[in-house]
């Protein structure tokens, strides 16, 4: 069985609006893409890969392209992936440039989404991921100062894109150690047991420490 923890960050869409706050979009200049993700595989180091890592940035800054199929390797690879607002935001951003792309749908997996589980089981003064961490004493997010970073990173600031992967990096630490706290609340995860063929093992965790309660 393959778990993989994600964290997707996009550029924004440029567009034209008559004011600042709460403007309706005239009209899209250029459309959003995926400037990096973080991965981390089950007991194994978080990886971030970045616009930067690739042959054709310096070609076309914008072009996500093969950052995109790095990316659907992963998820066609995973059994399970696990993220922050996954189900609304990762997963279908991810989704709009797989099939932008001419890929295929990946490999049958499930989604483990740590914001659903937060709201359903706990009334938390925020549910956001640094917020989750902090109160929870695991850690926090990485001071990014605001969008200028996003701007500075399709500016082509090197150091930006430094800041970026680590900022992406931290994201996914951040959720394994908030996920496998939330891990004994959440009643309905996938049978990680029917995933390793598996028997007499904890259903959630693949734990084979298990006590008798009648």
């Amino acid at each position: 069985m393959k778990i993989a923890y994600i964290d997707i960050e996009t550029a924004p869409s440029l567009g034209y609006v008559w004011k600042m706050l709460e403007a309706d979009v005239l009209k899209i200049e250029k459309e959003w893409y995926i400037m990096s993700f973080a991965v981390k595989w089950d007991n194994d180091k978080t990886k971030c890969y970045a616009l930067p890592d690739f042959k054709n940035y310096k070609k076309n800054p914008e072009d996500d392209s093969e950052l995109v199929k790095k990316l659907w390797e992963v998820f066609n690879e995973a059994d399970i992936i696990i993220g922050q607002n996954l189900d609304k935001f990762d997963i279908k951003k991810s989704n709009a440039r797989f099939i932008k792309y001419n890929l295929s749908p990946p490999e049958p997996y499930q989604t483990i989404d740590t914001l659903k589980i937060a709201r359903r089981y706990f009334k938390f003064d925020s549910n956001k991921l640094g917020s989750l961490g902090e109160y929870l004493g695991l850690g926090k997010k990485v001071d990014t100062g605001g969008i200028n970073l996003w701007f500075k990173c399709m500016s082509g600031d090197k150091e930006a894109w430094r800041k970026m992967k680590s900022y992406n990096v931290q994201d996914v630490d951040l959720l394994e150690k908030v996920y496998k706290k939330l891990l004994p609340w959440y009643s309905s995860h996938p049978n990680v047991n029917v995933l390793d063929n598996k028997e007499h093992s904890c259903p959630s965790c693949g734990s084979d420490k298990l006590q008798r309660r009648g």
